[in-house]
């Protein structure tokens, strides 16, 4: 199968039009049935903590997440913000679905960036999380639709945010689970690129899986609660030897590499160092 990393200059909090970005952006990208798609942290609206206008509560990001996974055929992993009342604190949720209107997943971010006052207006999550990502083959009805698909290829996936990058044993508790593949995504600032870059490749090496990490360009504005951050792009797919298989730099596209839960068995059995973890 093959990996999507949308790379998008995102809105600031203006659903529709991000919506609308990844859409047109998918488009132009060659995404076959049975593919991933990877969205950044918060991709409907941008890292806001205005959780009054930011709150997913009427569902219209999942219900674009669930229309986009049946009109490609692909399973979505993507971003938004998710509160079940004004009183109540946040989640900062990556929700992953695939056709057939199917919740794989709601991870909750772990780390909320406290240096940044996420902690102010969401909770931190509390379980690391698996799903089964499932390679389709078989026959097509023609519409982009999931009738009459039969899986091949599997991946098990682990998610995680952000922040949640830079605490290595979210990732090791991940690989426990049977992760193959760690699916991250961000909004990381270009301040710190070298940083993102470096992590992603040392979370594959470490844990002998794959890791795709999405991050965003473009800038939010200066608001009350915290001044705008620029972001600097970067998407990467990093190998189970921690090989980078493709990268992007600092312009909205979209990162299509192929991906094989083969390559993954292959090198765990050639060099099983995780194996020997004792802590």
């Amino acid at each position: 199968m093959r990996a999507h990393l949308v790379q998008l200059d995102i809105v600031w909090e203006d659903k529709a039009k991000n919506h609308d970005r990844v859409a047109d952006m998918l488009d132009k990208a060659d995404v076959a049935r049975g593919d991933f798609v990877l969205l950044p942290e918060m991709f409907d609206t941008g890292f806001s903590f205005n959780v009054e206008r930011t709150n997913d509560k009427a569902g219209a990001t999942l219900t674009f997440l669930l229309e986009l996974a049946d009109d490609l055929g692909v399973t979505v992993q993507g971003g938004r913000t998710v509160a079940a009342c004004h009183q109540c604190m946040a989640s900062n949720v990556m929700t992953t679905v695939e056709p057939g209107q199917k919740v794989l997943c709601e991870f909750t971010k772990i780390h909320p960036f406290s240096l940044g006052g996420e902690q102010e207006k969401f909770a931190g999550g509390d379980e690391v999380m698996t799903y089964q990502l499932r390679g389709a083959n078989g026959r097509d009805r023609g519409d982009g639709r999931d009738d009459g698909r039969t899986f091949g290829e599997s991946f098990t996936v682990a998610p995680a945010i952000c922040y949640d990058l830079r605490f290595p044993e979210l990732f090791r508790k991940g690989l426990r689970l049977g992760a193959e593949l760690f699916a991250v995504g961000a909004c990381w600032p270009s301040v710190r690129q070298a940083h993102w870059r470096a992590l992603l490749i040392a979370r594959a090496i470490e844990n002998q899986a794959y890791v795709l990490g999405v991050n965003r360009v473009g800038s939010d504005p200066d608001t009350t609660e915290k001044p705008g951050l620029k972001y600097g792009g970067g998407s990467i797919v990093v190998s189970p030897k921690g090989e980078i298989i493709g990268e992007l730099g600092d312009q909205p596209s979209v990162l299509s590499v192929a991906i094989d839960p083969k390559e993954v068995k292959r090198w765990r059995d050639v060099f099983p160092a995780w194996k020997d973890g004792r802590l």
